[in-house]
Parts: structure tokens; C-alpha cells; sequence
């Protein structure tokens, strides 16, 4: 009875193996991350064409984006899983009419990356390696908070976007979102945080009447070129007053993804350097 038992078990295990993904389509970047970071990577065959981390992802084909994905090149790669953004409901439902199992990506805050990385790792098979990640990343998160907890929390502008040379159609971070979390964490006050959005379009007036005490832009290119100058038409505000206009460049200062803590890291260094 004993050895009919064990056989069972291992039958069963070796049928939930094959069910596991064994190609998989990204067309989410911070997702196409997350697969690389718990394990999944070599499987992947193919990324958005927004993809660049990591490195490896950029030799691989490129199959549309958010608004443009290129279905018939999905279609023709053979994936077993597609990660798609929540809001791609025809390609779902495409892709469901195809018989090809969807992980539905969906925006959110730091605990959202946290819940995404492990529904990942179920859904690939990783859950150690998904297991793995959450934890160095709540560890990272937590020392962060330990090292500027009881410091004043100053007043800060998080922009993501502006034009070049101008403070036209600026967005900043609001009071919902991974960058609001990541600047609280780095021990700062979203001058923003009242509103309950993930961006906030802002004019001059309303930047000048919310006074920030810090800006800081992030840029996801590393190559970008800091455009403090831009800001010498508001001196009135605190921030620009003082010189304390920051600019930090880099893909992981805007993906909610595994690298959230090394930008959450950043933000705390330009907002406390004293604590580190």
C-alpha cells in the first residue's frame, strides 16, 4: 500500500511539472524582471519592446507593448504564459481563445510588487526563488526605514516627467503608488500625498503653494542630462532656494520592480545623507 502511495505522489508531481511553463512572453518590464530575479528567466522567449533589464533580455525578440502588442508574433513563439498588464483584455481574451495561460500584471504599490513576485513564482513554478526575493526585499525596505526613522521628514516633490528646459506638463508622484511608498520609506513628506492618484499633472502655482523643502527627478535614462536649470523660474520655492534640486537617473528609480529597494536606497541618500 505504502509503495502504491509513493508512486501516486510522484505521478502527480510529475504531471503538475508538466504544466508548468516552460515558454514564456513578458510584454510587462517590471514583470520581465521579477522572472529573471526568482529563477524563470531562461525561460523566457521573448519581452516587451520597452525591455532592457536585464541584460539578457535584450537579445531576445520583441513582441509590441502595452498599446501595440503584436499578437500573431505572440502566437507564432508558442508561449505556454503570457504576462500581460491588466488592462489588455482583448489580447487576453485572445490568448484564452488560444488556449495560453495569462498572469494579469496590475500597477500598484511597494506591497503590490511584493504580492506580484510571489503570484509569479506560483505561476512559473519558482516559489522559492520568488519566496527568496520577497524577503530580501522587505529586509532592504525595512533597514532603509530603521536608518531614517525618527529624522524630520521633509516636505518633497517626486517629478517623473517634465519638458526639456521647462517646467511644463510636469507629473509628480500623488498619494497612491510605488514612488509614493518608495519616498515614504526614504523618509519623505509627499507634498502631494493628499491626493489619491499615482500622478499628479502640476502647475507652477500649485508647485510654488505646496513650497517642497526637496525635489527630486527621476530619470530612467542613465544617460540623461540633469535639467536643474529648469527650475530657476520658481526661486520662491524652498527647495530651489536652498539648491537642494536632486536628479537620479536610472531604469530602477521608475520600475516597480525587483531593484526597488537599491532606488528606495537612493531617494534616502538625497533626502538624509547623514544617515548613511
Amino acid at each position: 500500500m505504502r509503495q502504491v502511495l509513493l508512486l501516486f505522489l510522484l505521478l502527480a508531481t510529475a504531471l503538475q511539472a508538466q504544466k508548468l511553463p516552460t515558454r514564456i512572453i513578458s510584454l510587462v518590464p517590471a514583470a520581465t524582471e521579477m522572472l529573471f530575479a526568482i529563477g524563470a528567466g531562461p525561460r523566457v522567449v521573448a519581452v516587451s519592446s520597452f525591455d532592457r533589464e536585464p541584460a539578457q533580455v535584450r537579445t531576445l525578440p520583441n513582441v509590441g507593448a502595452l498599446l501595440d502588442p503584436d499578437v500573431e508574433k505572440i502566437l507564432s513563439l508558442r508561449p505556454d504564459l503570457v504576462v500581460v498588464y491588466g488592462t489588455q483584455r482583448d489580447l487576453s481574451q485572445q490568448l484564452e481563445r488560444a488556449g495560453i495561460a495569462r498572469f494579469g500584471y496590475v500597477h500598484g504599490g511597494l506591497a503590490d510588487i511584493l504580492k506580484t513576485l510571489t503570484g509569479l513564482g506560483a505561476a512559473t513554478g519558482d516559489a522559492d526563488g520568488a519566496q527568496r526575493v520577497v524577503t530580501l526585499l522587505s529586509a532592504s525596505l525595512d533597514g532603509i526605514r530603521a536608518k531614517v526613522a525618527g529624522r524630520t521628514r521633509p516636505r518633497t516633490l517626486l517629478v517623473f516627467g517634465h519638458e526639456p528646459g521647462t517646467l511644463r506638463n510636469l507629473y509628480a508622484s500623488g498619494g497612491v503608488g510605488f514612488l509614493h511608498d518608495m519616498l515614504d520609506v526614504a523618509g519623505g513628506e509627499d507634498v502631494f500625498g493628499d491626493i489619491a492618484r499615482e500622478s499628479v499633472q502640476a502647475t507652477t502655482e500649485q508647485l510654488i503653494a505646496r513650497a517642497p523643502e526637496v525635489i527630486v527627478e527621476l530619470r530612467a535614462d542613465d544617460e540623461a542630462q540633469p535639467d536643474v536649470e529648469a527650475w530657476n523660474v520658481v526661486p520662491s520655492i524652498p527647495a530651489v532656494r536652498n539648491h537642494r534640486v536632486v536628479v537620479l537617473a536610472g531604469s530602477e528609480m521608475v520600475t516597480a520592480g525587483p531593484r526597488v529597494a537599491k532606488a528606495t536606497e537612493r531617494i534616502a541618500r538625497a533626502l538624509h545623507p547623514e544617515a548613511f
